[in-house]
């Protein structure tokens, strides 16, 4: 399975922060696979923000929650991170992740910074 993160690299304050995830070499909806959002500001740990299921199911970080919002589109085969009233702080590098039991498949990481 490979993944490939894409969207705008710089985006204003206050406005939402949109990636899309595409994967190949694979579905989205092959079971038993969940698809997440991880970043890692500068300087700082791995941080997970949420992840859709197979089954089309969200779940996200609880500290993230009332701005995040994980979808997906079966058609491309592709997931996408919507982040609204962006700061500084969202200031990151963006990985899409698949896990299906012990393996895990990472993106290369697309670098976003918020700034006006």
């Amino acid at each position: 399975v490979q993944l490939q993160e894409s969207g705008p690299g710089l985006v204003k304050p206050s406005q939402t922060l949109s990636l899309t995830c595409t994967v190949s070499g694979g579905s989205i909806t092959t079971n038993s696979y969940y698809w997440s959002w991880i970043r890692q500001p500068p300087g700082k740990g791995l941080e997970w923000m949420g992840a859709i299921f197979y089954s089309g199911s969200t779940y996200y970080s609880p500290s993230l929650k009332s701005r995040t919002s994980i979808s997906r589109d079966t058609s491309k085969n592709q997931f996408t991170l919507q982040l609204t009233s962006v700061t500084p702080e969202d200031t990151a590098i963006y990985y899409c992740n698949a896990v299906q039991g012990l393996r895990t498949f990472w993106g290369q990481g697309t670098q976003v910074t918020v700034s006006s």
